[in-house]
């Protein structure tokens, strides 16, 4: 399930909350029961180390072999 993040407007409060996402958007906030907002912040994918490039993904036994069987006339 989704984290979404929360801020209040009356407090600033910014709290984190695990919900599905057919759940309703959080209102009150916990500290306060003010008014929230949903943050919107960046992707939560994270792409570390190698092997996300085509030339990087494929290891040298993996690649294709020149062909063996081309004569000169």
């Amino acid at each position: 399930m989704p984290t979404y993040s929360y801020a209040c407007t009356a407090c600033s409060h910014a709290f984190d909350a695990v919900q599905s996402i057919h759940d309703d958007a959080l209102t009150d906030c916990p500290e306060c029961t003010g008014a929230v907002r949903k943050q919107f912040g960046s992707v939560g994918v994270t792409f570390k180390g190698s092997g996300f490039y085509r030339t990087d993904s494929r290891s040298e036994s993996k690649k294709p072999a020149k062909s063996a069987t081309s004569s000169k006339s």
